[in-house]
């Protein structure tokens, strides 16, 4: 049965809602994280790999021809342009420091859009460690070419069927099985110490942001934008600006098809409070309290639940969250590719298209998106949809 820990990390969600022998290794790897954030070897090892493996600091781009068009400032927080292409890699590499620190000899994950999951076995070619990479079969029938990535970097892929939520079930169960492996967890999400760890490594995004923003415009921006499946990219960009309470931080969930259908992961937006994989959040549920069936475009997001801390800033106000439609993050994926050359994944085009919105409403307005990742991986999928940017229904 599993142990429901009161203890929380943030207000009332997080938690560790696991079984006593998880708990325990759980607890093990509380304290050898906080060891090494203090440890100045794996402080300097972390940034030597930052700096020159990552490519960062990344660049605070100002979009001159949108913000031409949309009468506003609008800067593009360019994590695509990491290693790997997304900010996934400063989490994995950084989980991976540890997992080596505590002398596990193989890494094993969850992945959705793959980004995490290339990311990952990076990670895991770069520290010598072997890699087990589980992916559900609609994603990996999405993202082929990061399927094939990952097999180029020596990851073995593990395909179920269904999509995020069951790879995090399937590399959860084989966790349980061999707890002697790491298990690198990919977002703000899971039992504790895993979100405030995601964070830890992410909170270099918002860091930068905040010193680029400031030398930049000599001034904080009135917008962050970033979008929202489990949360980890929005997590690392509001972190710095946490403080600032002029600074309004909107995380941008995908409203699918539409609210009305059902076919959405706007977990925030139309969920409740409940428990999934180990952790307190708000969840999209059925009748019966299970984890609802979920849509989105953009495989990165197609996931009931959502960052303990994200449901804290909800009921707390310290962040807003709205909601964004296949339709309208197509539309925005194409218009940030021919405005500016810059193909954006499908997760970020959520950001995108919200703050286009957003910035037609607030004329002169600064505004910050949180460009989490490029969208090469998205080509030849979107090329494959319809003309009305419709996916088939057999999805």
């Amino acid at each position: 049965m599993p142990t429901t820990v009161s203890s929380t990390k943030f207000g009332a969600y997080g938690g560790q809602y696991v079984p006593p022998e998880l708990k325990k290794v759980l607890d093990n790897l509380d304290r050898e994280l906080k060891l090494a954030l203090k440890d100045s070897k794996f402080k300097k090892d972390y940034k030597k790999l930052m700096a020159d493996y990552v490519g960062r600091p990344s660049p605070l781009y100002l979009a001159e021809n949108l913000s031409k068009d949309l009468g506003a400032s609008i800067y593009l927080k360019r994590e695509d342009l990491n290693h790997t292409g997304s900010h996934k890699i400063n989490n994995t590499i950084g989980q991976a420091l540890l997992a080596k620190r505590m002398g596990k000899k193989k890494v094993i994950a969850e992945t959705g859009a793959g980004q995490h999951g290339v990311a990952t076995a990076t990670a895991a070619a770069l520290l010598g460690m072997e890699c087990d990479i589980y992916m559900g079969q609609i994603d990996a029938d999405k993202q082929r070419m990061n399927v094939h990535r990952m097999q180029l970097l020596g990851a073995r892929i593990i395909v179920v069927s269904g999509s995020l939520k069951e790879a995090v079930d399937a590399a959860l169960d084989a966790y349980v099985k061999d707890m002697s492996v790491y298990y690198l967890l990919g977002s703000v999400v899971g039992p504790h110490p895993y979100p405030f760890m995601v964070r830890e490594f992410q909170k270099i995004i918002g860091e930068e942001t905040r010193a680029q923003i400031l030398e930049k415009e000599n001034r904080l921006p009135d917008y962050l934008i970033a979008c929202v499946g489990g949360g980890s990219n929005a997590m690392g960009l509001f972190n710095a600006f946490m403080q600032d309470k002029n600074v309004k931080k909107i995380g941008v969930e995908p409203a699918g098809l539409g609210l009305s259908t059902g076919k959405h992961a706007a977990t925030l937006t139309l969920g409740k409070p409940g428990i999934i994989h180990g952790f307190r959040c708000y969840l999209l549920q059925d009748e019966k309290g299970n984890p609802a069936p979920v849509h989105s475009i953009a495989s990165g997001l197609d996931y009931p639940g959502v960052g303990p801390e994200h449901s804290f800033f909800k009921d707390t106000l310290q962040a807003e969250y709205a909601t964004v439609t296949d339709k309208e993050a197509l539309s925005a994926f194409k218009l940030l590719s021919e405005k500016e050359g810059i193909i954006p994944a499908l997760e970020s085009s959520h950001a995108v298209a919200h703050a286009i919105t957003l910035a037609k409403a607030h004329p002169g307005c600064v505004m910050i998106i949180n460009l989490s990742g490029r969208g090469d991986k998205d080509v030849e999928y979107v090329l494959g949809l319809d003309k009305n940017g419709e996916e088939d229904e057999t999805d």
